[in-house]
């Protein structure tokens, strides 16, 4: 299957994203994998600026079934209509399934649970427009079909969804509230974690006081960009881990049963409708 079309002059992620109904990290993807051409010639970066008029090729791959098999897995489903559905992951949970964790995931609940999902990721109906790490709890929202998951997708881009987290984390804050400003990029010296580092992409996050303990205080994070490990990051770097992480945490943290983080409400536009809906899934750790 081909998508063929004349450049416009801009990113051409951007151009194949409008172009071909896909997700600006789907089209990125096929530029990384050689699936693009400009003007028969390969392209080798989702930043590239073609001359406008110049013709643009992208070759498919056909999108494979998933791997993945449905589970009768446990899972509350909050809100589901023909187009998305709004799921609470529990702690513990991967929402992929990868290496080590074929099943028992996120996407095996989904596939038994949900009646569909969208494919625009490469495969069939894996339906996941955002993520959460594996020992964070709460809200996770989910497309139904392909055109569902490309709007969420943009809304996201976008900043146009909103999110909130609660966390709980060592030490007494200072202030009632706060902004934390610092990129995020790959550890130099562990792969496996992220850092601050002035090099990496822009990230924004802004956090309230909800109660103070003698060693820990209950936070509302609300994340304006979405990088990997964000929340932890942030918070580690101006020293307040999050209880539990043992990534990011050090062994002076009081101890936690799990990682102390949950993805509490979410907001965004139905992507058919573009009725502002919003959701909240009460937090085990924070006596709601």
């Amino acid at each position: 299957m081909k998508l063929e079309f004349l450049a416009e002059g801009s990113r051409l992620d951007v151009e194949m994203a409008q172009q071909g109904n896909m997700t600006r990290s789907r089209a990125a993807t096929l530029i990384k994998d050689g699936c693009v051409f400009v003007n028969g010639k390969k392209a080798d970066k989702p930043s590239l600026k073609a001359d406008p008029g110049s013709t643009i090729l992208v070759e498919l791959p056909e999108i494979k079934e998933s791997e993945a098999q449905p589970e009768n897995i446990p899972l509350q489903i909050l809100y589901q209509d023909r187009d998305i559905a709004v799921v609470v992951k529990p702690c513990g949970m991967v929402v992929h399934p990868a290496a080590g964790n074929a099943d028992g995931t996120l996407v095996n609940a989904l596939l038994y649970h949900l009646d569909s999902l969208s494919g625009i990721g490469g495969e069939m109906r894996p339906g996941i427009v955002h993520r959460l790490d594996k020992d964070t709890s709460g809200l996770m929202l989910v497309a139904k079909n392909d055109a569902a998951h490309v709007n969420l997708s943009q809304q996201l881009a976008d900043r146009k969804m909103e999110k909130h987290y609660r966390a709980v984390v060592f030490g007494k804050m200072k202030d009632e509230s706060g902004v934390i400003e610092a990129p995020i990029a790959r550890s130099k010296t562990d792969r496996k974690k992220m850092a601050v580092d002035k090099e990496g992409r822009y990230a924004l996050t802004e956090w309230k006081l909800l109660s103070q303990m003698a060693d820990r205080a209950l936070l509302d994070v609300h994340i304006i960009t979405g990088r990997t490990h964000q929340i932890r990051v942030h918070m580690h770097s101006i020293g307040h881990p999050v209880l539990g992480d043992v990534i990011y945490g050090h062994k002076h943290l009081p101890k936690a049963d799990r990682l102390m983080l949950h993805a509490y409400s979410l907001a965004f536009n139905h992507p058919v409708t573009g009725e502002r809906m919003q959701f909240t899934a009460p937090c085990e750790f924070s006596g709601e």
